[in-house]
């Protein structure tokens, strides 16, 4: 008899368990991305000169950081790929974009509050100054 009880209950505490997280909300996303400009590359051009295309490896140093709404508190890290393009999903929310800053890297418009909204995109394309001269 206890043990009919007992699996009775167990049976009940798990059905209360799958009806609960079938009413819960699902996480909504959005989608942060951009293209990333980084320069110079060189400290001197000659008249007429392209600027050098940046290799892969200059851009994996670097990483786009997205904090929470503290901006403080570091979220996400997002890969920048070999043609300078980053993306990422981010739950519904207000969040803070910044680099990592390697070396003497700035960008002049960072750090951002940007507002991720459910199922839309937000382009932040962001510009690296090395700081060769």
């Amino acid at each position: 008899m206890l043990k009919q009880k007992l699996i009775y209950l167990m049976g009940a505490a798990i059905g209360l368990l799958i009806v609960g997280s079938c009413n819960q909300s699902p996480t909504e996303f959005g989608i942060l991305e951009g293209h990333v400009s980084i320069g110079p590359l060189v400290p001197v051009l000659r008249e007429g000169e392209l600027p050098p295309t940046p290799s892969p490896e200059v851009y994996s140093s670097r990483e786009i950081v997205v904090y929470d709404e503290d901006g403080k508190t570091e979220f996400i890290r997002l890969e920048i790929d070999a043609t300078g393009n980053y993306r990422g999903e981010l739950p519904v929310g207000i969040y803070f974009v910044d680099i990592n800053r390697l070396g003497i890297d700035s960008a002049a418009d960072l750090p951002m509050e940007i507002e991720i909204t459910s199922g839309d995109r937000f382009q932040l394309d962001i510009d690296i100054d090395t700081g060769i001269r």
